[in-house]
């Protein structure tokens, strides 16, 4: 069984709060928009990451992470990218490839709000961890922690901190 913390959009942005989170977890994911790699050096310092550059990353993190990560954890075949739109309003960067091979989560960042929303005819689950840095219009920075256990996604929660 893998613990795992999934965030997205620090923009830079990383606190005491958020690190408490990552020390808890087996692995982090980060979805994009890290903005200066100094965020991701402290979550590496602590625990192994999984990411990919979104947007508003410049050349070295584009280098340091792909656009699109795709792994196995356990048994479950995840697919991690910043813009990917969301069921069944997929981005037409990814949609044909999600067609052809759907992963069985499929993990998003960019839009700055939370989502879960299982996709039956893909029959996956989505997921957008909304954004836990300080940068953007969202009114509370979330994050989500869930264990994955075999082929299983469970004890999903919510992370949620102050109002920005």
């Amino acid at each position: 069984m893998q613990k795992i913390l999934l965030l997205s959009d620090t923009h830079s942005y990383i606190d005491d709060a958020i690190l408490k989170h990552v020390k808890q977890a087996d692995e982090v994911w980060h979805a994009g928009d890290i903005g200066d790699l100094s965020v991701t050096d402290e979550i590496k310092a602590l625990k192994p990451l999984r990411a990919v550059f979104g947007n508003i990353d410049d050349a070295k993190a584009r280098t340091e992470f792909p656009l699109h990560n795709r792994f196995m954890c356990e048994d479950v075949d995840v697919w991690i990218t910043h813009i990917g739109g969301y069921p069944p309003k997929y981005n037409g960067k990814v949609r044909t490839a999600l067609k052809e091979n759907p992963p069985d989560l499929f993990i998003t960042g960019h839009s700055h709000i939370l989502k879960v929303i299982p996709d039956k005819t893909l029959n996956l689950l989505h997921l957008n961890p909304g954004a836990v840095g300080t940068h953007g219009f969202h009114k509370k920075r979330t994050m989500l922690r869930f264990k994955i256990d075999g082929k299983h996604i469970k004890a999903l929660e919510i992370i949620e901190f102050e109002r920005r």
